[in-house]
């Protein structure tokens, strides 16, 4: 299963990265439109997908792992506006994604510091320090 994983994974970032970074390339061995911008998105969004399967062997918190890669896809999407300004969308879109990423960031280390959290208080030193402080005192 873990090789299926990373063979998609692979599969959806070299295609990733071939649409962001030669686009035209892409376009025509897809068969598709040259149309750079979208191009550029959909190369990131592969990324995104092939980063977040490889997330998923590391991690099985689905929090984690969807979090994790929505800040990436979002932030280089915004990336992507700022660098094909010139090929159209408003003048604020990228700073509407950069605020969404941001607000994803902290969600997602909100999430990673309750991670953090359950597994110091499941540990068998966590346990034993909180019975010590929380039994009976002893009758003298």
């Amino acid at each position: 299963m873990i090789i299926a994983v990373v063979l998609g994974a692979a599969m959806m970032i070299v295609f990733g990265v071939w649409a962001r970074i030669a686009p035209r390339s892409f376009a025509e061995f897809a068969n598709f439109p040259n149309h750079e911008h979208f191009l550029h998105d959909a190369g990131v969004f592969q990324i995104g997908i092939g980063l977040m399967m490889l997330c998923a062997i590391w991690c099985r918190d689905v929090l984690t792992v969807v979090l994790a890669g929505f800040v990436f896809v979002n932030t280089f999407h915004a990336i992507n506006h700022v660098m094909d300004r010139e090929l159209g969308g408003t003048d604020w879109d990228w700073l509407a994604l950069g605020v969404v990423s941001l607000i994803a960031a902290v969600g997602l280390v909100a999430r990673l510091l309750q991670l953090r959290d359950k597994a110091r208080d499941r540990s068998p030193q966590h346990r034993e320090e909180e019975h010590r402080t929380t039994s009976a005192p002893e009758r003298w």
